[in-house]
C-alpha cells in the first residue's frame, strides 16, 4: 500500500511565546504519532495555511487582534474543503457557558485552558491524528476501489463485446454453412434431373416422345443451373464493387412493361392476377441490370403468393426520384424479419427465400444494384398473411431528345465456316454437334497450339476460343491469331466461365472480339457467330 502523508497540526496564536511553547511541546511526540506542526500568528495567516493544506486538528487561540478565534473558526468552517476540520479552542481566560456556545456555534470541539497540561494535550490530539490517518486511509482505498471498479466495468464491456462479436461470427458462421448446404441442395436438383434425363436418353426401347421430354429437362435444368451460378456470381460481383455499370437513359416503365410481357409470353404469370400502373420516367441506367432488379421483385412476387393472387406493379414520379412499386397479396413479412430481407447470409429460418427454395440472394442482390445505381429499395408488410411491398427509388433525370435510329443492315451470307478451340472432350464434342446441327462447317482443336494450326490448315471466318486452355491460354492464342497476316482477320469469340470487368478488359486487350460467359445460351449464340460474321465468308 502507499505511504501515507503525514497529518498536519495547525497552531494559531498571536503571541510570539505561546505560539513556540504550544509548537515546541507538539513536536515532542511528533515523530511518534507521525505528524507535522505548522504555525499561524494571525487569523489571516491560518486562513492562508488552510488553503494550501488539510490538517488533522487546528489548535486556536480566541483572543487575538484584528481577527479573533470565532471569527477564525467561522471563516475556516465556511469553506466547503474545511469545512469539517476539528478545531480546539486555546484561552487563557475561563470561559462561561455562553462562551462554551459561542465556541461550539462556531465549530469548536473542545477547550484547552493555559497554561496546557501536556498529558491533556496529547490525548486529545493523538485522538484526531489517529482519525485522520484512519481517513486518509479510507480515501486511498476508496480511491483504489474506484479505479479498481472503473478497471472492472471497463473490463466487463471489452468481454460483452468480444462475447457479441463471437456470437455475431457464430451466427454468421451458422448461417453460411445453412447457405453451403442449401446451395448443395440446389445444385444437386437440378443435376439429378439432368443425370436422371441423359440416362433416359440411352435406354433402349425409350420413345421418340420421351427422347424430347428428356431434353427439354435437361435444357431446363441448365438453365436453371446457370442462373444460380449467375446470382453467386453478380452478388459476389455486386458486394466487392466489380459491377461496372454501362448506363444510357432509359424509360424505366418501358423497360418494366417489356420484363412484364415476357412474364405473361411465358406463362410466368398465368396464375396470378398480375395488374399494371406504368407512369413514364426517365432514369441513367444499366438496362440488364435494372431489369435484372425487375425480374427478381417480381419472382419473390410470385413465390409468396398463392395462386389467384394479386400482384400489383406501378411505377411513378415523385419530385427527383423514379419510383417503382411491386405489391402483392401473399404470405407477407413478419416485423422481426423486414429488416433483415435485404441481407445475405442471415439465419437459415428468418430468411424468405430459404422456406421456399431458391439461394436466398435474390433481394440482396437487388439492394446492390439498386444502390450502385444511386437509388434505394425498401420492403414493408403489415405482418404474416398480409402481403408485402417493395418501393425502388432510382433519381430521375430529364426526358432526353435522342436521334432516329439507324436501321440495322443485314448482310447476304451464308453459314461462316468455326473454329472450336476447346481442351473439355465432353464439351467440344457437343459443341461442334449442336453447332454442325445448325448447318456451321466445323473444325475443332483440343489445345491452344492445335487450334493455331487448325486456324492456319483450315481458314474459319470465326474462331470460338476457350481461355483456360492447356500449354499457351486463350489469350496468348488470339495475340498470336492477330500477329499472323494468314489469320489476323478472323473474327475470334472468347468462351469463359470468367465474367469480371476485368476478364472482359483482359479478353478485348488479347484482340478478341466478343467475350461471352459459360455456360451460353445456344440462341445467344447463333446470334453472336451471325452478328460477328457480317463479311462475305470464305467459299
Amino acid at each position: 500500500m502507499p505511504k501515507l502523508d503525514k497529518p498536519k497540526i495547525l497552531v494559531v496564536n498571536d503571541d510570539a511565546n505561546s505560539l513556540f511553547a504550544l509548537t515546541s511541546l507538539l513536536a515532542q511526540w511528533a515523530e511518534q504519532e507521525s505528524y507535522e506542526v505548522l504555525a499561524a500568528r494571525s487569523g489571516q495567516d491560518a486562513l492562508r495555511q488552510v488553503l494550501m493544506h488539510d490538517f488533522a486538528v487546528i489548535l486556536l487561540d480566541v483572543n487575538m487582534p484584528g481577527m479573533d478565534g470565532f471569527e477564525t473558526a467561522a471563516a475556516i468552517h465556511a469553506r466547503a474543503r474545511s469545512a469539517d476540520i476539528p478545531i480546539i479552542f486555546i484561552t487563557a481566560f475561563l470561559a462561561d457557558e455562553l462562551d462554551r456556545l459561542k465556541a461550539y456555534q462556531h465549530g469548536a470541539v473542545d477547550f484547552l485552558f493555559t497554561p496546557v497540561i501536556p498529558q491533556i494535550l496529547y490525548a486529545k490530539i493523538s485522538v484526531f491524528v489517529a482519525l485522520a490517518m484512519k481517513n486518509e486511509e479510507l480515501k486511498k482505498q476508496a480511491r483504489q476501489l474506484s479505479q479498481r471498479t472503473t478497471e472492472l466495468t471497463a473490463t466487463n464491456q471489452r468481454l460483452t463485446r468480444e462475447i457479441e462479436e463471437r456470437q455475431t461470427v457464430e451466427r454468421q458462421n451458422h448461417a453460411k454453412d445453412e447457405f453451403l448446404a442449401m446451395l448443395g441442395h440446389e445444385l444437386r436438383n437440378p443435376l439429378s434431373a439432368i443425370s436422371s434425363a441423359a440416362s433416359l436418353i440411352g435406354l433402349p426401347g425409350v420413345s421418340l416422345e420421351g427422347v424430347q421430354r428428356a431434353k427439354k429437362i435437361i435444357q431446363r435444368q441448365s438453365q436453371h443451373l446457370g442462373r444460380i451460378v449467375d446470382d453467386l456470381l453478380d452478388l459476389s460481383r455486386a458486394m466487392s464493387g466489380k459491377i461496372l455499370l454501362n448506363r444510357v437513359p432509359l424509360d424505366l416503365a418501358a423497360l418494366v412493361a417489356t420484363s412484364l410481357e415476357t412474364y405473361r409470353a411465358t406463362g410466368r404469370s398465368t396464375d396470378y392476377e398480375l395488374e399494371q400502373d406504368l407512369d413514364p420516367g426517365w432514369v441513367d441506367g444499366d438496362s440488364t441490370r435494372l431489369e435484372q432488379i425487375t425480374s427478381n421483385l417480381l419472382d419473390n412476387a410470385l413465390k409468396y403468393t398463392q395462386p389467384g393472387g394479386r400482384i400489383e406493379v406501378r411505377t411513378w414520379t415523385e419530385n427527383e426520384d423514379v419510383v417503382l412499386s411491386v405489391r402483392d397479396t401473399g404470405v407477407g413479412i413478419p416485423a422481426e424479419l423486414l429488416p433483415q430481407v435485404f441481407d445475405v447470409f442471415v439465419q437459415g429460418s428468418s430468411t424468405l427465400d430459404r422456406s421456399q427454395g431458391g439461394l436466398g440472394i435474390g433481394l440482396s442482390l437487388v439492394r446492390r444494384l439498386s444502390e450502385l445505381h444511386g437509388g434505394s429499395i425498401e420492403a414493408d408488410s403489415k405482418g404474416p398473411n398480409r402481403g408485402s411491398t417493395f418501393t425502388l427509388r432510382l433519381p430521375r433525370i430529364e426526358h432526353p431528345v435522342a436521334a432516329a435510329p439507324a436501321a440495322p443492315a443485314r448482310a447476304e451470307h451464308g453459314k461462316p465456316r468455326v473454329l472450336l478451340i476447346e481442351d473439355n472432350d465432353d464439351g467440344r464434342e457437343m459443341m461442334t454437334m449442336m453447332l454442325g446441327g445448325y448447318g456451321y462447317d466445323v473444325a475443332a482443336a483440343a489445345d491452344g497450339l492445335l487450334g493455331l494450326e487448325a486456324a492456319v490448315s483450315y481458314q474459319p471466318d470465326l474462331a470460338l476460343v476457350d481461355i483456360g486452355l492447356p500449354g499457351i491460354d486463350g489469350y496468348e492464342v488470339a495475340r498470336r491469331l492477330r500477329a499472323d497476316p494468314a489469320t489476323r482477320d478472323i473474327k475470334l469469340i472468347a468462351l469463359t466461365g470468367y465474367g469480371l470487368a476485368e476478364d472482359l478488359r483482359r479478353v478485348m486487350e488479347a484482340g478478341f472480339d466478343r467475350h461471352l460467359v459459360k455456360p451460353v445460351d445456344i440462341d445467344q449464340l447463333m446470334e453472336v457467330i451471325d452478328s460477328s460474321a457480317q463479311v462475305p465468308v470464305k467459299q
